[in-house]
């Protein structure tokens, strides 16, 4: 055991995930003998990086604003959402450029065998369903000759219903759309 400030620096280190109190003991030694613009250097890196990083309200990323860089970019593909567990998972994702669409981050492990549930880790899977339910509907809408058969369409409507934006794709295109007969047969020219 040290005294003062270096005990004080240690059992903070050692607090971190993955750093246990040899680890938290070196660092600490570390930090005291590095040059003192080294450690404010640190030291305001860690202060930024609490007052200037959120959460993107969309997706869950880290973010310096409401939104992180991936939801911000309108050249993403809107209809493909990789569900990921925390944001780390997303940078190693788009190192490995295998992903160009969305992602939809937990913020944590779902385990129902050890009874960790989503509700206990704060994920809104409400949120997750109308992204999905979005996501499928523009895909489907937009995708030249597909058919959906009556299951499928039954099931992605009430899911469509469910969302908080039911009525549009993440492209603000209409998913739903009100056609009269006669507008029917004049766009199939059967007028």
């Amino acid at each position: 055991m040290y005294e003062g400030p270096i005990q004080d620096l240690i059992d903070e280190l050692s607090r971190l995930p993955g750093i246990g109190p040899k680890s938290a003991q070196r660092l600490a030694f570390h930090v005291v003998k590095a040059p003192p613009d080294d450690a404010k250097r640190l030291a305001e890196s860690i202060v930024q990086a609490k007052e200037r990083i959120f959460f993107c309200k969309e997706c869950g990323n880290v973010a310096e604003g409401e939104l992180c860089r991936i939801c911000r970019d309108e050249g993403r593909d809107r209809t493909t959402l990789c569900v990921v567990e925390e944001p780390k998972d997303v940078s190693t994702i788009e190192k490995a450029g295998v992903i160009k669409g969305r992602y939809h981050v937990l913020g944590g492990a779902i385990s129902p065998m050890d009874g960790v549930g989503p509700e206990a880790r704060g994920i809104s899977l409400e949120s997750l369903r109308g992204k999905i339910a979005a996501s499928v509907s523009c895909h489907a809408a937009i995708k030249i000759n597909m058919a959906l058969d009556e299951t499928k369409m039954n099931w992605l409507l009430r899911e469509l219903a469910r969302t908080e934006c039911p009525m549009t794709c993440p492209h603000g295109r209409p998913i739903v759309l009100k056609y009269s007969m006669k507008e029917i047969q004049k766009a199939f020219k059967r007028i």
